[in-house]
């Protein structure tokens, strides 16, 4: 087993700050995740995924997944969302209260899993 084929169990911390979970080939075979922390009327920052897939799993809070340049959808606590390769995407804290998620980025592939 190497570095990145070990089981890692990683805490969440409760400050109002980004908190990195996984920085790919050092921690796991390729993928990303943090945990993102943002106010109200604040957003991430528009961005693509390029050549990855991203599942976004929103842990409190509401807003909007914007994806390109018109679509937006609802996003908040109980949601889970999955962004293909090459989308442009921001996500929008609409509530009153903090929009928390983790994002889990993989490179894509033609891989199944199980």
């Amino acid at each position: 087993m190497t570095s990145s084929e070990k089981v890692l169990i990683i805490d969440l911390n409760d400050k109002a700050e980004y908190q990195r979970l996984l920085d790919g080939k050092t921690q796991s075979c390729g993928m990303r995740s943090g945990r993102v922390y943002i106010k109200p009327d604040q957003s991430c920052g528009r961005h693509s995924t390029e050549q990855h897939e991203e599942v976004l799993v929103f842990l409190s809070g509401q807003g909007l997944l914007l994806i390109g340049e018109q679509d937006s959808h609802q996003v908040g606590e109980g949601k889970v969302s999955y962004i293909p390769p090459h989308t442009l995407h921001d996500v929008k804290n609409t509530g009153t209260e903090p929009l928390i998620y983790i994002y889990c980025v993989a490179p894509a592939g033609g891989q199944s899993g199980g």
